[in-house]
């Protein structure tokens, strides 16, 4: 059926996908690996073929292969029958065969994961799980291990050149001089547009709009009249693109969940593989919209994939530059909102049809560096003919998303979401039960889910299997390692985090500034021991969370007790020789004075062990005493402080001195600004009935009861007897009488 060629693209995919399950019920590894090369022979060999090598060789093949170079000698060839056929079926080819690989690829991943060994490279699990961390298998495996449990990976030193071209050359259109060029072209333009689909995710969601083809929907609204089902290539790029891309970076992160791409065989690849992933040219082109799937569909799952034994060799050269750029992306993506720089509000306007001509022609006058922190505050986005509104809320959409993913890429690398936090909660309870022999413990789940009893249960209430703890152990190791690799072992990545953690408090969104306080309490728990990040942490990160709390932003609200319990983390860590529990929870626990140096503290014992709280700084450091003389306290008030936080080391005894001491800068700033500011919206202050500072100045919002009890049929009727007569109104029959 496959080989016929008359299917369409659905049922092929259909029939593609009971093939992956058919190669499941086949027992023997290397007859299993045979079958599925042999269903998917068919899209190897189209990718292979000279038409699609030819067409993915440079950007100006790929233009003539989509229609876009075709467009700007020819404009009528965009809406020509036969050509947008052609046209049309030509991607589907290229894309169809890219699509069959990915979803085969992730069944076959799902279906080893369901093995009795659970996808681990080993064939008989040990009843009991290593103690001394020692996996074998964590480091560089062999296809020809891997292909016992998932037969799909044989296959990808055929696909992997094929799909770095792929990809190399749909980024490179992204490239400022193509993209200036395509936006100089009335037609070619729609080629870099966002698509009707995107613009309508961006609009306010309600039960009235019946989706994208609906009434009151958005197909159309990119190019002007004619939409995706018109026989008319320029709204069809968009998606084409949207579609190639992201399958790419799937592909990306399906190699890495495979972990061929950590293997032998693939080791000569690995310097290519880099060049187009890590590529600056590309990071810094792709929009805010394509830099947030590259997160989660490859950089995210890379991370979490990667053994730890390899953490130097396969992720420094892809991260270095990864998380240099994104500090430097949003800090130009938000710069325009809060009013830093040289950037006005106005520049995160979106670009469109009427104005993408000047901004094009801006490339040639401002440069590229200059031409590129514009394009970032508006997110990259080019909008076609969309509506202002629908547009700007698309912009605003771009930079918010990409902020939070960020956020929720870091929380899921540092364990504290995800399947590596689910890991630290079993361990927790394992402690728990041990402590308490009672074994009972680790078969119940949460209070919200039933439970027999009978069978060992994970923290969120799935059952416990063998494969489970030995793939749990080796998380463990990885928790441990990538936590110490991204904050201690090169500088270029963690001083980027570092940086982009902390500006990430500063941007006025509420989502990403709680789940960054979570970050921010795990970095200390990791460095606040280290001397060379006293500046970073007592400084640059104190003042940041104190300004948050001291101006009292409208976005702030709700997540304030969050940050006053960062100011608390990082001044007994840093000046009171104070450490707390994970995630900045507990009583400071007060270390001891050093016998050898009074003006010292003791180091904890637990310094190298974030997950069991850290360590402090042994030497107590004035930069967080700066940053409370700079608020307006004078020494003896800062002494005064430092000697109740010593005596007084109850989290809520803490975080209410630390409130105190912020409502009276926080006073001293209001009156310093003045009464009327004007209204800046989410950046404007908080309200007094709003603000945690001033919660306690609030009246109580139940009143006090009076002191004649006055009931409901009391008040009904004096309002009878109140009301006019009957007769005056209109009649609507006494039928309750």
């Amino acid at each position: 059926l496959l080989s016929s060629g008359g299917m369409s693209p659905v049922n092929e995919m259909h029939l593609y996908e009971f093939l992956s399950c058919v190669a499941t019920a086949v027992a023997n590894p290397l007859d299993r690996s045979n079958f599925i090369a042999d269903v998917l022979s068919s899209s190897i060999r189209i990718l292979e073929s000279p038409e699609i090598q030819n067409s993915i060789a440079s950007v100006e093949g790929l233009l003539s292969f989509l229609g876009i170079a075709q467009a700007a000698s020819n404009p009528a060839s965009v809406t020509d029958p036969t050509f947008v056929k052609k046209v049309t079926n030509d991607f589907e080819m290229l894309f169809s065969s890219l699509n069959q690989l990915l979803s085969v690829g992730k069944r076959c991943h799902e279906a080893a994961k369901k093995r009795p060994n659970g996808g681990l490279p080993l064939q008989n699990l040990s009843a009991t799980v290593d103690d001394s961390c020692n996996f074998p298998d964590e480091g560089p495996v062999g296809i020809n291990e891997l292909v016992i449990n998932d037969p799909f990976v044989p296959l990808w030193p055929k696909i992997l050149p094929t799909l770095l071209k792929v990809m190399d050359v749909t980024l490179r259109v992204w490239h400022p001089e193509c993209q200036a060029s395509l936006l100089q072209n009335n037609i070619q333009r729609y080629a870099v547009a966002i698509s009707d689909d995107e613009a309508f995710l961006a609009m306010k969601q309600d039960g009235s709009v019946k989706g994208v083809f609906g009434e009151g929907g958005t197909a159309g609204s990119i190019v002007s009249g004619t939409d995706r089902r018109d026989l008319n290539l320029a709204p069809r790029w968009s998606g084409w693109f949207n579609e190639s891309r992201n399958t790419c970076f799937q592909l990306l992160g399906l190699i890495c969940m495979q972990r061929v791409i950590f293997a032998p065989e693939i080791s000569h690849l690995y310097p290519q593989f880099v060049a187009v992933v890590a590529n600056q040219e590309h990071l810094r082109s792709m929009e805010h919209r394509h830099f947030n799937q590259y997160l989660k569909q490859f950089i995210e799952i890379m991370m979490l994939s990667c053994p730890a034994t390899l953490y130097q060799s396969h992720l420094t050269a892809i991260l270095g530059p990864v998380f240099e750029h994104l500090q430097y992306r949003l800090q130009y993506s938000w710069n325009p909102v809060l009013g830093k720089g040289s950037l006005g509000i106005e520049t995160t306007r979106p670009m469109g049809s009427d104005n993408c001509m000047a901004t094009a022609n801006q490339l040639a006058s401002v440069g590229v560096e200059q031409w590129l922190i514009l394009y970032y505050a508006r997110g990259g986005l080019f909008v076609g003919d969309l509506n202002t509104v629908t547009a700007e809320a698309a912009v605003e959409k771009a930079r918010v998303e990409l902020t939070r993913t960020y956020a929720d890429m870091l929380q899921s690398t540092l364990a504290l979401k995800g399947a590596w936090a689910l890991v630290l909660a079993n361990k927790a309870r394992e402690d728990l039960a041990l402590k308490r022999n009672d074994p009972s413990k680790l078969m119940s789940g949460p209070v919200n889910r039933l439970s027999d009893g009978k069978d060992f249960l994970n923290a969120d209430g799935s059952k416990r299997t063998l494969a489970q703890l030995h793939i749990d152990a080796r998380r463990l190791v990885r928790i441990d390692k990538l936590c110490h690799f991204l904050l201690l072992e090169n500088e270029q990545i963690a001083g980027s985090l570092v940086v982009t953690v902390i500006q990430c408090l500063e941007y006025p969104d509420a989502y990403t500034c709680r789940r960054c306080t979570r970050i921010v309490h795990r970095i200390l728990e990791s460095v606040a021991w280290l001397d060379k990040y006293t500046e970073l942490l007592g400084y640059r990160l104190l003042s940041a969370a104190v300004k948050a709390i001291v101006t009292e932003p409208k976005w702030m609200v709700g997540t304030e007790w969050d940050m006053i319990n960062v100011i608390r983390d990082v001044y007994d860590r840093l000046v009171l020789g104070q450490y707390l529990l994970p995630g900045g929870q507990g009583p400071g626990l007060q270390m001891s004075r050093d016998s050898a140096n009074s003006m010292m503290f003791e180091q904890t014992k637990v310094a190298d062990q974030p997950l069991l709280g850290g360590g402090i700084l042994t030497a107590t450091s004035d930069f967080p005493r700066r940053i409370l003389m700079e608020i307006g306290m004078s020494r003896e008030e800062v002494v005064a402080t430092e000697k109740t936080l010593s005596e007084k080391r109850s989290a809520k005894e803490q975080k209410d001195v630390f409130r105190d001491l912020l409502r009276v800068a926080a006073d001293k700033t209001k009156q310093a600004e003045g009464v009327n500011r004007g209204d800046i919206g989410v950046l404007d202050r908080a309200g007094a009935e709003e603000s945690l500072l001033h919660g306690k100045l609030r009246q109580p919002t139940v009143s006090a009861l009076p002191e004649k009890l006055v009931t409901y049929s009391m008040m009904k009727k004096k309002e009878g007897s109140n009301s006019p007569d009957p007769a005056d109104g209109p009649w609507h029959g006494n039928i309750f009488d």
